[in-house]
């Protein structure tokens, strides 16, 4: 219980971090360039010694790791922007509620039983994200970029479901704390490679304050993914249970810090679409718990 706790405080530290970069004048890419080379950092510090040369035999895993690498650096550079632009609460609610679509997947994948509660559930989460990225009439077109929050809704979703089948088809001996360290270092080095190109075309200058903002989100990126694979195992709970109870805690406490903290709008709609968010994520996880 322990590991999802700290996950669940992981993630929602996230958004936070990334809302004070637009504040402080972080450049967003090179922060989440250098958060990865910090996350690869901790993981090797910490379960280095876990390492043994047959995981380079057992290469199932290395494609995984490859594909998770550009999701998170492509994905991480959306949820940096969207949470400066549309804001804490509707992207941490965007990235939480994929979670319908890794149901979806796991459905087809693993040809799990569907059943009334759970197509509701899913329903339910579509709904919550809809109401949630509709734009108002009112709203300026700079105020919100809808686009952001539909590509961290389905990219999020897939990038669960990827994690959750290496960890249970393809991991092998290979620990989550290492496989994670090493997807987290492929994506610094492809973030690194677009960098370095940027800097030879004086497109950018690095910034201290970017390196230190970097190393101030790496942190948190690695324990919320290590620890959410964590939780996989820990928790004796199904994995789908543990994606619900893991998604409804950081969509509430990262709404509540957006809209107590930051003081984002709470319209009508986002308000609805909250609810919708957290009642699906409800029904999900009844719908897990009875089978």
């Amino acid at each position: 219980m322990i590991p999802l706790i700290l996950s669940i405080i992981s993630s929602s530290v996230i958004f936070v971090i990334f809302k004070f970069f637009d504040r402080f004048k972080i450049d967003t890419f090179q922060a989440i360039v250098v958060n990865y080379f910090t996350a690869f950092s901790i993981g090797f510090a910490l379960y280095g010694s876990n390492w043994d040369p047959i995981h380079l035999e057992q290469t199932r895993w290395i494609p995984f790791a490859i594909i998770c690498s550009f999701l998170f650096i492509g994905l991480f550079l959306v949820m940096g922007k969207s949470s400066q632009i549309n804001g804490v609460a509707s992207t941490s609610i965007a990235v939480k509620m994929s979670m319908a679509i890794s149901l979806l997947i796991m459905i087809f994948a693993y040809n799990e039983a569907v059943s009334f509660l759970k197509i509701a559930g899913i329903v339910m989460a579509f709904l919550g994200v809809y109401l949630i990225t509709a734009k108002s009439k009112k709203t300026p077109a700079s105020e919100s970029v809808v686009w952001m929050l539909l590509v961290l809704f389905f990219g999020s979703g897939a990038l669960d479901f990827i994690l959750n089948y290496a960890q249970n088809e393809v991991l092998g001996s290979l620990s989550p704390a290492l496989f994670s360290a090493i997807g987290f270092g492929m994506a610094g080095i492809i973030g690194a490679l677009i960098l370095l190109v940027q800097v030879a075309r004086r497109k950018t200058v690095i910034r201290f304050n970017s390196i230190l903002a970097g190393i101030l989100l790496g942190i948190p990126n690695y324990f919320s993914i290590y620890l959410l694979l964590e939780s996989y195992r820990s928790t004796g709970w199904p994995d789908s249970t543990v994606l619900a109870i893991m998604n409804v805690s950081v969509v509430l406490v990262s709404a509540l810090l957006g809209f107590i903290a930051f003081r984002e709008k709470a319209t009508q709609k986002k308000m609805i679409g909250l609810i919708a968010s957290i009642l699906a994520i409800v029904i999900l996880y009844l719908a897990n718990k009875n089978g």
